[in-house]
């Protein structure tokens, strides 16, 4: 017969206690989309590292040849030489480059620029994302305030000549590419009317302007952003007026809505307290899902304007196989996509009643 103390002893058994244990954590919505997105982070680094390496020719190889064809060296002393320069063996089995890199990874070192020996990437990417960061950033949070403010007059105003007037121009906006609206911008502007001067506003700040709090500052960095800023925002702000003004239309038709109504509350308070905040609550999580393509939304609007920030380091990167430098960027970019996308789940169930962070789905 099992007395009372074995009943006790084996409802706190380590093993039980810890299947529990694992089994909560495993049913737990946080937790399994964090393992998810951790996941994902190690299977895009994992396909980023072998892709760019399928890419023909490489730095070292380009190097040896240029020794090789301009200056007569013995290809055995220009592989040393190259060897001594560059801080990669590209001679190595690619499984273990592949575990060097890992193992440098778990220690947050991303190594240093093949073309710039002694230059770590970690230090340029930190020199030059923050300008990516300003601009893509401060265009997608001016096209995002514009865009819901245009779509809720858009739906109170259907079906009205300014409804159709923006609705169409939101189409056109929406349906024309990044890069052709900046080169359209270059054209336009610069080229033909004359209304900007192109050539001074390459770069991100202007020579011998360094980084402050003063006016100079700001002032300089908004200048040399500009274009980048308002192609941003004419790519973007399309988007937002049409589902805005969707959300909006369907809010609407809510019973709270009537009910406020019929209670004579103002326009003005029914629109800010009750349409409008509902109606902006699905478009938040699509901010934050946005916000993880500010770093690679930069790639080709920077190259256009000459724009000093980490989409032409990838651009250069790419054009000259510095593997290390595309490493860190694309690493760069996917953890903002990724995590972007699991605030964004968290936000959501935070917003929508239905989802439970500590159950099953």
């Amino acid at each position: 017969m099992t007395t009372a103390y074995e009943l006790t002893a084996q409802e706190v058994a380590p093993e039980s206690i810890l299947r529990r244990w694992t089994q909560a954590v495993v049913h737990n919505y946080l937790v399994r989309k964090l393992l998810k997105t951790l996941f994902t982070i190690f299977v895009v680094t994992t396909l980023i590292f072998f892709l760019i390496r399928l890419l023909p020719g490489n730095p070292i190889e380009q190097y040896v040849n240029q020794l090789v064809v301009q200056y007569g060296m013995p290809i055995h002393e220009a592989r040393d030489q190259a060897a001594s320069l560059f801080a990669i063996n590209l001679d190595q089995p690619l499984h273990i480059q592949y575990f060097n890199y890992l193992k440098n990874l778990l220690q947050g070192n991303l190594g240093n620029s093949i073309l710039s020996p002694g230059t770590s990437v970690t230090s340029i990417i930190l020199r030059f994302l923050p300008w990516t960061i300003f601009s893509v950033g401060t265009g997608l949070i001016l096209s995002f305030i514009v865009g819901i403010l245009l779509g809720l007059l858009m739906a109170y105003r259907r079906e009205s000549l300014l409804d159709h007037v923006l609705t169409v121009l939101a189409s056109i906006f929406s349906s024309v590419p990044n890069y052709l609206t900046g080169i359209m911008l270059v054209v336009w502007l610069g080229v033909q009317w004359k209304l900007l001067p192109i050539a001074q506003m390459r770069g991100s700040l202007s020579s011998g302007m360094q980084p402050s709090f003063s006016w100079a500052f700001i002032q300089d960095a908004f200048f040399h952003a500009a274009l980048p800023i308002t192609t941003y925002v004419l790519t973007t702000i399309g988007g937002w007026m049409l589902s805005m003004k969707s959300s909006t239309i369907g809010v609407l038709g809510e019973d709270y809505v009537t009910v406020a109504r019929a209670r004579g509350l103002r326009d003005w308070r029914i629109t800010t307290a009750y349409v409008g905040r509902n109606a902006a609550l699905p478009l938040f999580t699509q901010l934050t899902i946005s916000i993880g393509f500010v770093v690679g939304g930069s790639f080709l609007i920077e190259q256009i304007f000459q724009y000093q920030g980490i989409g032409g380091i990838l651009a250069a990167s790419i054009a000259q196989r510095d593997y290390t430098v595309m490493q860190g960027v694309f690493l760069v970019i996917t953890l903002s996509v990724v995590f972007a996308n699991f605030f964004a789940d968290i936000l959501y169930s935070w917003l929508d009643p239905r989802i439970k962070l500590g159950r099953q789905d």
